[in-house]
């Protein structure tokens, strides 16, 4: 155990909790602390001992007394620690707002989801501007490798991934926490579909339906997406339509907005990062990618 970790172990207990308090005002003997605190000296004793093991508090004998006082500096080291944490996951558009976002949409859909079909008919539009040629970018919609490097929203990872990009084509998503490395916790979320349209370098067209853990449809997405040549690369432009929408289905629905569009951002990254990377060769970590084409 760390001094940190001693140190919160200390602090965990109420009556060392109240020690240190009665300390912060002043140094105090024993005796005195045992009364405060409303305890047996020889417990009292023993709780000093462990917070003294721990740094938060000294003690000198005076006379037949031995004097406890606190020691400021690990709280105020574990006063910084617990700062850094609460800024860490309080940092603007971080994954706890992201988290927090999705909390108040899926209240919402839940809230709305009355009966089926609830969701029949709504609409989600997509749009980026993709600083790569239109050939490349249907590269990356079309081959699963290329795919599975984007085609999940933050924090997760493609484990299984089939499309093949031809009319009735069979696309198959199936996706982990990208942390769970030995795929020992249960999948995120799988999908099927099929393709409808395919128009290389212009249009894309598909229907996909995420299953619910018993494996019947959530609802089914008609994704619809188009390419136009662009004076800095590609326009990108995306219509999902809801149809076939169940009641346990608001939970996939509500998190579509925040999920493609981080999906959309990862693509666009990929970019970036390097605008010539036509590999669609190299395998990626435990995904299938069976029929590509």
């Amino acid at each position: 155990m760390d001094a940190r970790d001693a140190l919160l172990a200390a602090l965990a207990d109420p009556t060392r909790w109240r020690l240190v308090s009665l300390l912060a005002e002043r140094p105090r003997p024993v005796g005195v602390l045992a009364q405060l605190a409303d305890a047996r000296q020889p417990q009292t004793t023993k709780h000093l001992q462990t917070l003294e093991r721990a740094g938060v508090v000294t003690s000198q004998r005076t006379g037949q007394r031995r004097i406890y006082a606190l020691e400021p500096g690990p709280l105020r080291d574990l006063a910084a620690a617990l700062t850094r944490l609460a800024d860490t996951a309080d940092q603007v558009d971080g994954p706890h707002a992201t988290y927090d976002r999705y909390g108040l949409s899926l209240r919402a859909e839940r809230l709305t989801a009355e009966g089926a079909g609830w969701a029949d008919g709504r609409s989600f539009r997509f749009h980026r501007s993709l600083t790569a040629d239109p050939e490349l970018v249907w590269h990356h919609l079309t081959e699963a490798v290329l795919l599975a490097r984007w085609w999940t929203p933050e924090n997760l990872r493609v484990s299984e991934l089939v499309f093949e990009a031809r009319p009735g084509g069979l696309i198959v998503q199936e996706y982990r926490d990208a942390e769970d490395a030995d795929d020992s916790s249960p999948v995120a979320g799988r999908a099927e579909g099929v393709v409808d349209d395919v128009r290389p370098g212009e249009r894309l067209a598909y229907r996909l339906s995420p299953l619910l853990p018993d494996g019947s449809v959530a609802f089914t997405a008609h994704v619809d997406t188009a390419l136009r040549p662009a004076d800095a690369g590609t326009d990108l432009d995306v219509h999902w339509r809801i149809t076939d929408s169940t009641v346990d289905s608001a939970d996939f629905v509500a998190g579509i907005e925040i999920g493609f569009g981080q999906s959309l951002d990862r693509l666009a990254a990929t970019f970036t990062a390097d605008p010539h990377d036509t590999d669609s060769t190299d395998s990626t970590d435990s995904t299938d990618t069976r029929g590509t084409q």
